[in-house]
Formats: structure tokens, sequence, C-alpha cells
């Protein structure tokens, strides 16, 4: 009976085989005496307890708190500085420069006289024209106080005599039929009669239409003829002021002067700017965009441009969304608009823009290290419940801002996610993962810059008391 208890002891002490502490349970029964049993029962317990580490081991890692709080997206990507407006000022005339009136650098006001060309010969062209228009005006004027009334007077004056003449025919005329009845003339006088009676009426018939025709219709096409030479010689006299004009440089902004190529004495090449004219008082940073972060922008989102030789970044806005892709890249290109103070930021250079696209004021936050990405694209995290036992939730992300993440779906504020360590505890068999018990590490200490003053890098880590066993 005895045998049979310290056979079946063996078979069983031998299951815990692998160490020294298991090679003292595994001791064969055939080879040892009664006297050993007591023994061997005794360390029975200690080599349970020391597998039962192993079943359940412990890992050490850094958890965070998914706290509540606020969450922007930032879009940042790099851009090309732009004056707010710029004037390539290039003349209309072409003529060599008499006189500049302002260096590079120079600041101007609008219709500031920046440059003045030769103009002897456009002098000369005002000249002509003035006398010219100056003419126009005289006859127009003749021909509405003078030659027309006179020829309409004139007209009436033939009209009253013609009617006259038919009146003293029809009155001969009327005799003659009288006498001719009486037996007091022959016919032939009164065929007479009535021919010149005929010829009066016609002549005044003519006259009268003549009149009216230059009451109603002469008169109103000298007076348009008058009119339209008056027109073309002031606007021949205009255009000639006009090119005079051309000959002074103006700007049509304020800004500063950023180019003048020529000297006095050149003539600047056809089409070839004389003066470049910059308003510098704000800048506008143009960016291309990727088409699906440019989707989420709109005009007046609130963005920050950083730029070299200037500390702090310059606070702006976006001005301009293309509503079209750029061909060549297909991205979108977006304006943000800036002010200049002390014009520090330069036309040309390339700076860093950062757009914030969107605000969550009250978001589920993590760090982004704690996210784990499944080869699929599933997202989830390792959670850390209050008996130190890690398990995995899968989670749905919203906005990411640099070292935070935000979870929209599968994750409440106020648990605690594996941010160092989490990859490791992913890959392990679930049956193991079940046993496992995690020990909480404090997050290294965040480096100290220079005045005292701490990095804001980091993860939001906290330190804990994990079962050692």
């Amino acid at each position: 009976m005895a045998d049979h208890s310290i056979n079946r002891l063996g078979r069983s002490s031998s299951v815990l085989r692998g160490s020294a502490s298991r090679m003292a349970c595994g001791l064969r029964a055939s080879s040892v005496f009664p006297g050993l049993l007591l023994l061997t029962l005794v360390m029975w317990p200690g080599c349970s307890k020391k597998e039962g580490a192993e079943v359940a081991p412990t890992v050490t890692v850094q958890v965070a708190t998914a706290e509540t709080e606020k969450i922007v997206r930032k879009i940042s990507t790099d851009a090309v500085i732009y004056p707010l407006r710029e004037a390539a000022l290039v003349p209309k005339v072409s003529a060599p420069v008499r006189k500049f009136f302002v260096e590079r650098g120079s600041h101007v006001r609008e219709g500031e006289l920046l440059a003045q060309l030769e103009n002897q010969d456009l002098v000369a062209a005002v000249t002509d024209n003035k006398g010219a228009y100056e003419q126009a005006q005289a006859a127009y004027e003749t021909a509405t106080k003078q030659s027309l009334p006179e020829e309409i007077q004139k007209t009436e004056l033939d009209a009253k005599a013609f009617q006259q003449a038919m009146e003293a025919a029809q009155k001969v005329y009327e005799s003659q039929q009288i006498l001719f009845q009486q037996g007091a003339t022959a016919r032939k006088n009164v065929d007479d009669a009535n021919l010149a009676f005929v010829q009066a009426r016609n002549q005044y018939d003519l006259i009268v239409r003549h009149l009216e025709s230059l009451q109603k219709f002469g008169k109103a096409q000298e007076l348009k003829a008058a009119e339209g030479q008056l027109t073309s010689a002031r606007g021949k006299y205009l255009g000639a002021e006009a090119q005079l004009s051309f000959a002074e440089v103006r700007s049509p902004i304020d800004g500063v002067v950023t180019d003048r190529p020529l000297y006095p004495g050149e003539t600047p090449a056809a089409g070839s700017p004389l003066i470049t004219v910059m308003d510098l008082s704000q800048i506008v940073a143009r960016a291309h965009i990727d088409q699906q972060q440019a989707a989420a922008l709109k005009v007046g989102n609130i963005a920050n441009i950083s730029a070299p030789g200037i500390t702090d970044a310059v606070p702006g806005k976006v001005t301009m969304v293309s509503p079209a892709l750029d061909p060549g890249s297909t991205t979108v290109e977006v304006w943000v608009q800036a002010p200049n103070p002390q014009e520090r930021i330069r036309p040309g250079v390339s700076a860093q823009v950062t757009i914030i696209a969107e605000t969550v004021p009250q978001a589920v936050v993590i760090p982004a290290v704690a996210v784990l990405t499944a080869p699929d694209g599933g997202t989830s995290v390792m959670v850390v419940d209050a008996q130190n036992k890690p398990h995995e939730k899968s989670v749905k992300l919203g906005i990411r801002d640099g070292d935070d993440a935000q979870v929209t779906d599968g994750l409440q504020a106020g648990e605690r996610v594996v941010t160092v360590g989490a990859y490791d505890l992913s890959k392990e068999d679930p049956d193991i993962l079940e046993k496992t018990k995690v020990q909480i590490e404090a997050p290294p200490a965040p480096e100290q810059e220079k005045g005292g003053d701490e990095s804001k890098g980091g993860a939001k880590g906290e330190a804990g008391g994990g079962n050692k066993d």
C-alpha cells in the first residue's frame, strides 16, 4: 500500500520537472526510501506556487489615463510668402526715363509720382489736338446758332412769296371764268389763267415741303453732323492728353518699391516693368494641400505662419480655398493672410503654415502611442483594469493632434491605457493575456529646458503599484 502511494506521488511530481526545484519534486518513486515521503510532501506546495507564477507572468508597462479635454485638428504644410498686393508698373509709352523720384526701399503712397519719361512729342500732340477741338467747337456753335436759322428764315420768306403769287393767279383764273361765262373773253384766256394758277400752286407746295424738311429733319441732321465733328475732335484731344499722362509713372497702391532696374536716360524694353511696388503691410502664405485634408478647411479658419527670421508664429486666417485642383499636383491651393508688422517677413521665402481645421472642446483624449493598428486598418488599445490586468479594446479614432489622439468610440474618460509595452502585450496569446498582470512603471521625468521650464512633450503617463507576485 505504501509502495503504491509512493509510485503515484512520483508520477505526479514528474510533471513539475524543468528547474532545480522541479528536479527535487520529480525524484523517481522507485529510488527513494519510505522515509523520504514526508520530505516530498513538504516540498509539493512550493513547486505548485512556482508553476503558477510562470503561467501568470508580470509585465512592466507605462500607462496613461484617458482624459476629457479640448483637442484640435491641425493641418501643417509648407508655403511660399507673397505680398498682399503687388504692382509691376510697365510704361504705356516707349520713351527714355527723364527722372526717378524714388529708390529701392522707398515707401510710397497711392498716386505718388515715381518716374518721369521724356514727353516733348506728346506735349506737341496735345497742343495740335487741342486746336482741332477748339475749331470743332466753333463750327458747332456756328451751325447751331447761325447757318441753319438763316436758311430756315429764307425758306419761310420764299414760301410766303409763292403763296402770294398763287393767290394772285387764283384770282385771275376765277375772274377769267366769270368773263368767259358772260361771253366777254375767249376760252384761251381762261386756260392760260388756269395754267398760271396751277404752276403757282405747285411752286408753293414745293417750298412748303422744303420748309417742313428743314424744320424737322435738316436741323437735326445738321446738328448731328456738327456734334459728331466736335465729339471726334474732343476724343483726339483727350487721347493726346492721356498719352502725355502716361509719361508720368505713378503708384497705384500704398507700398514699398522693391525693384527699379533702370537708370535715368535708359529706355525700358517693351513689356518690362520700370518699377515694382509691393504692399507688405500684410502677407499671404500660399500652400498646396492634399485634397482630403483641404476638404476640412474653409475661409475664416485660424492659422499660424512660421517663417525664417521671426521667433514667434504670426497669427492669421484662411482667406481662400481654391475650388479647383491644381492640374499638375492634384492639390488644393490655400491662402493664409496675416499682418506683417515692421515688414519682418519678406515675400518669396518659404514658411510653415499650421491651420486649425476643427476643434472639439470635450473629447476623450489619449496618447497616440497607445494606439495599436491592425493590418486591416482597425485600431485598438490595451486597457488596464483596477486589478492591473490588461485587456484589449477596439476603438474608433477621431482627431489626431501631435502626440494626442481623440477616441470617439470604445473608451471612456478615466480608463487607463498602456503607452509603453502595449505592442508586446498584443502579441501574447489570449489565454496567457488573461492570466497576465502588469507592473506600472513611472514615465521618465521630462527634460529641463533653459530657465527651468519643462518641455511640453511626452505622454500623459502615471505610476501605480502593480502586483509583483
